[in-house]
């Protein structure tokens, strides 16, 4: 039997013990101990809009001058890593959730975040930075649409091309 190590993690809640190796913090940590309903998280497309979606918002707030371009460039490249399938394994959140999908929203804020600030060298918001006044109300359904257009354009499509050859066929083949 192996023991895993903690970390007390604070938010406006309270204390909450994370794993020492998690990248999330305490508001992932939370629904992972409240919404453990099935043994199955978030699709891995789904996630990755996510990452998309945070990505885009850094450089928009940027350009906004709204986020420091040092922070914004270190979120931008934490998404990257994202989107490139790195740290897939730190969305252990249960796909049976709140309704607005706002666990789902807190974890990537708070990886993206965890990741940032350590290439950054300097503390990164999930809140303040990352998710910066995002609603979980528009996120999620547009990180739907981005996920379908992913799969669309990554599996769907390259499948229709390597498939059978249709155009040789006629109505009686």
């Amino acid at each position: 039997m192996t023991t895993q190590a903690f970390r007390t993690e604070k938010d406006s809640m309270g204390e909450v013990c994370v794993p020492v190796s998690a990248l999330y913090q305490a508001q992932t940590q939370r629904a992972v101990n409240n919404f453990h309903f099935s043994r199955h998280t978030m699709p891995v497309m789904f996630i990755k809009a996510l990452a998309h979606i945070k990505q885009a918002a850094a450089i928009t707030n940027a350009q906004l001058g709204l986020l420091q371009g040092d922070i914004a460039d270190a979120i931008v490249e934490a998404s990257q890593q994202i989107i490139d399938g790195q740290h897939l394994d730190q969305f252990p959140i249960d796909v049976f959730q709140t309704g607005s999908g706002t666990s789902s929203n807190m974890n990537a804020n708070e990886v993206i975040a965890t990741i940032a600030g350590a290439l950054l060298g300097d503390a990164v918001s999930p809140n303040d930075h990352v998710n910066m006044g995002q609603s979980s109300n528009d996120l999620i359904p547009t990180a739907i649409q981005v996920s379908a257009a992913l799969m669309i354009e990554n599996q769907l499509l390259p499948a229709l091309r390597s498939g059978p050859q249709f155009s040789d066929m006629t109505l009686s083949d």
